[in-house]
């Protein structure tokens, strides 16, 4: 008998079909006698009509409410699918985040999980039933309804799946597990067996969209072992999704695991800053201040060190509010320009075997230089190298460097 964290999104219970459907490999897993708790999200397309009803009611709609209004969508699929398997025979209780509880700091819309209870779950399997939690949400310590943001149900499985000691927490999405790379844009993509935190970190931080970045995080934190599986295959197949796990419980590493790329942020630089000590920190202070996500950052001082230029990356939504905050740092620090480039395109390689292989920077960039793809800035780590390349090229930039580091589908 295993412990169970089943996750499922918003695509799996977006209709009635759907439902049943999830209902079986619910069925199936209790048929296995494991014990089983059920996350949910909202079916697919509620959360954005509720942020949009908050939107119309009043532009000043309080955050507080708002988390009472966008958590109701996960409890109608919850009460969905609780009452579906008790009218089929399978005993099951529906809980919302308060009455686990799910304890979050008190930052509405974007809420974090500081403490989980077992006690409620845990009572409920000696009872033989199925638990059924809707993600997303939580209680913050002075009673009121929180939301952790926009796919925060992942998390709220980890998260789960740690405080009650889960086997495994499966996340089931609309596809079968991790690729190399997006098979949308390289056909070649493979599904990879196994993948270790760190690799699933970087790509669902380069804009992977199966996992949620902070649910990576917080199983890695806690050793919890993710399977990401199709909620859309057939019941009793064997499971063929990904497991992402530690990195010493992969046996064959691999020098590069995937390449990513991510179309959704801008490149700013300040050019003839004067060079003084502070200067970047300022800059950069300024943004974070703000709240404002800085990704990639070069600087170059010229010849005779009077002046550097600094760019960085902004998510392209952030773009006109570094404008305005680079605007009123101008009164205080003085440079000759601002430019702003949005057409520009991440691409990044990941493999936790860079640490032991010298060279792997020196094949990407003469790949690129092979195809003509001209590189804008560089950015590397311990097993990620990322460059800024035209957007126009992100496919052909994709598919050469898949196809050099043979990641592809041998078949």
């Amino acid at each position: 008998m295993s412990r169970i964290v089943m996750k499922f999104g918003g695509t799996s219970v977006g209709s009635v079909e759907r439902i049943n459907h999830v209902a079986e490999i619910v069925r199936s897993e209790v048929e296995a006698k494991n014990q089983v708790v059920v996350v949910l999200s909202a079916m697919a397309g509620e959360t954005d009509r509720l942020v949009n009803l908050t939107k119309d009611l009043s532009k000043d709609f309080p955050t507080s409410e708002y988390d009472v209004v966008i958590s109701s969508g996960e409890q109608v699929s919850i009460g969905a699918l609780s009452g579906l398997l008790n009218s089929s025979g399978i005993k099951s209780q529906s809980l919302l985040g308060w009455q686990v509880p799910i304890v979050t700091s008190s930052d509405h819309k974007s809420a974090r999980i500081e403490a989980i209870s077992s006690e409620v779950i845990l009572k409920l399997f000696d009872e033989n039933n199925v638990v059924i939690i809707p993600g997303f949400q939580g209680i913050s310590a002075d009673g009121r309804i929180t939301t952790l943001g926009r796919g925060g149900s992942d998390t709220s499985a980890v998260a789960i799946a740690a405080a009650i000691d889960a086997d495994f927490c499966d996340i089931y999405t609309d596809v079968d597990g991790v690729y190399t790379t997006d098979p949308n844009k390289v056909p070649n993509a493979k599904r990879l067996d196994k993948i270790s935190y760190e690799e699933m970190l970087e790509m669902a931080s380069l804009g992977a969209k199966v996992l949620q970045t902070r649910s990576v995080e917080t199983a890695m934190n806690n050793d919890v072992v993710l399977r990401v599986l199709s909620s859309f295959s057939d019941v009793g197949k064997k499971k063929k999704g990904t497991l992402v796990c530690s990195e010493d419980s992969i046996s064959d590493k691999k020098i590069v695991t995937g390449v990513a790329a991510s179309t959704n942020d801008a490149k700013l630089t300040l050019t003839g800053i004067k060079d003084k000590p502070g200067v970047a920190a300022e800059i950069l202070g300024t943004l974070a201040e703000n709240n404002i996500n800085v990704d990639m950052i070069v600087q170059n001082i010229s010849n005779d060190r009077k002046t550097t230029d600094l760019t960085y990356t902004v998510p392209n939504d952030e773009v006109d509010n570094a404008k305005e905050l680079m605007d009123k740092l101008s009164n205080n620090l003085s440079y000759e320009s601002l430019i702003v480039d949005s057409n520009i395109a991440k691409i990044s390689i990941v493999g936790v075997g860079m640490r032991s292989n010298a060279g792997v920077a020196s094949q990407m960039f003469d790949v690129l230089s092979k195809n003509n793809i001209n590189i804008d800035v560089i950015s590397t780590s311990e097993i990620k190298i990322s460059v800024l390349i035209n957007k126009d090229l992100t496919e052909k930039a994709l598919n050469t460097l898949h196809e050099h580091f043979e990641l592809g589908n041998t078949n």
